[in-house]
């Protein structure tokens, strides 16, 4: 899916203009089998104006405290997510962490998809509809124009309709206190046990 992204930048005298105005590819992480993502702007701490609209570097998929991201999200069909791995699984991980730095870390190694982030996401579904299930296994359904806010709790996404879900997203990096484990488990780098369908 190509995107359209305009971004406002200042003139050397200070006046508004079109920094730029280009389409964006996304990309589609070999270990998130249907998923298509979009990194659309983004910044790893606090903006400062006049600028003149050139890209912040944005080295690691979630922000630090101080940062956010501005992301599209393409949900595919549970039936889509399940289709197994093909070709090596070493490479594919290799392969999706040069794609989303930093995302497949945050995966949980016994519930696959099950992911948290010391992010508070700001989600809007844009069309169809999705599932968001929590670690106490509560799923929140969510359609067209609806929104979320996930405070940095552990949840993972399915989608078990016929239609992709499309969302976009903005992500505010946050702080998580001393000692908080959330019930979370050692994560793996085994691209076997990483690999991480949104729909269990």
């Amino acid at each position: 899916m190509k995107i359209r992204r305009v971004v406002t930048g200042h003139s050397p005298s200070g006046r508004a203009v079109v920094a730029s105005d280009t389409v964006l590819e996304g990309v589609r992480p070999p270990l998130l089998p249907g998923v298509e993502l979009h990194q659309l702007w983004g910044a790893d701490e606090t903006m400062s104006y006049p600028d003149d609209g050139s890209s912040p570097p944005c080295p690691t998929w979630f922000p630090p405290v101080g940062g956010f991201r501005f992301l599209h999200f393409v949900l595919p069909p549970d039936a889509q997510a399940q289709e197994p791995l093909r070709g090596d699984a070493e490479a594919a991980r290799t392969e999706t962490d040069r794609q989303t730095p930093g995302l497949m870390d945050t995966m949980d190694a016994e519930r696959p998809g099950m992911h948290r982030s010391d992010t508070i996401d700001l989600v809007y579904v844009v069309s169809g509809r999705a599932l968001c299930e929590l670690d106490d296994g509560v799923q929140i359904r969510l359609f067209a124009g609806d929104t979320l806010i996930q405070s940095g709790t552990r949840h993972r996404w399915s989608n078990p309709h016929t239609e992709s879900c499309l969302i976009v997203g903005v992500l505010v990096g946050a702080r998580r206190r001393s000692g908080d484990s959330g019930g979370s488990r050692v994560m793996h780098r085994d691209p076997a046990r990483t690999r991480s369908s949104p729909t269990r």
